[in-house]
């Protein structure tokens, strides 16, 4: 490996990748350290092992040093370790705002071995919004909500959680998600008719649960079709409607097939706006309107 002159390897290198792309952010994270020079720890997430020992054994065999790469798997207390690492040079990290957090405040506290701060990539949540005005497409909206909001099951950091339409066409749109939502097939993914699976563990599946229920004491209008038989067993979560007055009401990220819609009256957006970026969270946001000034 030839390096040129402006990359400069920062030695050790962890990476940490999520669940829900258990292969992609994987292979990302660790050919990004590696072709830059660093020694890697691929520590993937405790739920997914077996994709990722998977991809480091076809990453050896292709002629990746078994000193250059390293398989670290295990659970969250694997990861705190590799992190607090002194011989450590910097940390690649996708997965919760909350760990990226702590992740921060570790690498803060001490200095890499060659004596400089130590750099955290971290790729982390998002309370994805789309707005919709009163001249989009129908149809194209839907189609995108759905595939967005619901393909993996919700569980995709770039997956839509809130839909802010305006009011004049918000009736109508609904009545068509309405419709759509009642076609989506949700079922075991053995099977080539699902649209939509189950949440990754019964842990998911229950603070989702949580969720509903806390929107519904709040008095929100939910809808949710009912889980069909094949759904008894497993950790299914059925695709869900939470109409709400305000995103603060949200409260942070939830990952799963829950989409939050917001309605906003014309000379609104402003403070729809205001409201997206008050969550703390940045990562995706969509736009369906005809109108450049709009756009």
């Amino acid at each position: 490996l030839t390096l040129t002159p402006d990359i400069h390897p920062l030695g050790v290198a962890v990476c940490i990748s999520p669940w829900n792309f258990p292969l992609s952010i994987f292979t990302g994270q660790v050919a990004a350290a590696l072709v830059t020079g660093n020694v890697v720890l691929a520590k993937p997430a405790e739920e997914t092992p077996l994709i990722a020992a998977q991809c480091v054994r076809i990453l050896h065999e292709a002629g990746v040093p078994l000193s250059a790469l390293q398989f670290v798997p295990g659970d969250g207390t694997i990861g705190a370790a590799l992190v607090a690492a002194p011989e450590v040079g910097a940390v690649l990290f996708t997965g919760s705002t909350a760990v990226a957090r702590l992740i921060q405040v570790e690498l803060a506290s001490h200095l890499s071995p060659q004596g400089a701060p130590i750099p955290l990539v971290a790729e982390t949540g998002g309370q994805n919004a789309m707005v919709v005005d009163s001249s989009a497409l129908a149809e194209q909206v839907v189609a995108d909500v759905i595939a967005s909001a619901f393909d993996s099951a919700g569980q995709r950091c770039s997956a839509l959680r809130v839909l802010c339409l305006q009011e004049d066409i918000a009736q109508r749109q609904l009545a068509m998600l309405r419709g759509a939502l009642a076609e989506l097939a949700v079922g075991p993914t053995d099977r080539l008719s699902t649209d939509m699976g189950p949440v990754i563990t019964a842990e998911a599946q229950g603070q989702l649960s949580a969720h509903i229920e806390r929107m519904r004491a709040l008095g929100c209008r939910i809808e949710q079709r009912p889980l069909p038989e094949a759904c008894r067993t497993g950790t299914f979560v059925p695709p869900t409607l939470i109409e709400i007055d305000d995103i603060a009401q949200i409260g942070g990220e939830v990952f799963g097939p829950v989409l939050h819609v917001l309605r906003w009256r014309r000379g609104e957006l402003d403070r729809v706006i205001d409201g997206v970026n008050a969550t703390g969270y940045g990562l995706t946001f969509g736009l369906h309107t005809r109108l450049d000034d709009m756009v």
